[in-house]
């Protein structure tokens, strides 16, 4: 499935903050999901296997670099609980870039995605992502979903992230 996103990602002192000001808006709480996604190296854009309870996907994606609104085009595909012959597979062939471990809280309102991730070694972030899965909505109408939930949730665009979780895990390393 090819889904365009637009998304931003940013470091939150507060999470519980977020929360309760989600739950103000009715979001739906999908749970709370430890994921180990495990990142590969490839030459062009990002490919990531994802294992948690929750979420088990493989996932593709290309995406500037930059602490505004990004645009994405992600490619997904859902997978079973057990794929960890599919990450040997991958590692055995590509060879493994880095692993991210994180504990995600996950929120939607209509077809916008919040995550509240606490991130090994990193600290506690957001991420919003207006997604259009139907081909119905614009990329003009993303990005206003994501400059309403950014002034709604009174975020601090100087605490803005350009990096992927797995950019940000081995410049710490």
């Amino acid at each position: 499935m090819d889904v365009l996103s637009l998304e931003i990602k940013s470091k939150i002192d507060d999470p519980k903050r977020i929360e309760s000001l989600l739950k103000l808006k009715n979001a739906r709480f999908i749970g709370e999901d430890r994921q180990i996604d495990t990142y590969f190296s490839i030459n062009n854009g990002r490919l990531k296997l994802r294992q948690g309870k929750i979420e088990n996907t493989l996932i593709y994606y290309q995406r500037p670099e930059s602490k505004g609104i990004k645009r994405s085009i992600v490619k997904i595909q859902k997978l079973s609980s057990d794929n960890e012959a599919l990450r040997n597979i991958l590692d055995r062939t590509i060879g493994i870039l880095t692993v991210v471990d994180k504990k995600r809280k996950i929120f939607f309102i209509d077809n916008v995605k919040f995550h509240i991730d606490d991130v090994r070694e990193l600290g506690s972030f957001i991420e919003i992502e207006a997604l259009d899965t139907t081909g119905n909505l614009t990329e003009e109408n993303l990005k206003d979903q994501c400059e309403y939930y950014i002034d709604y949730l009174h975020l601090d665009r100087a605490k803005f992230i350009d990096k992927s979780y797995s950019d940000m895990v081995n410049n710490h390393s």
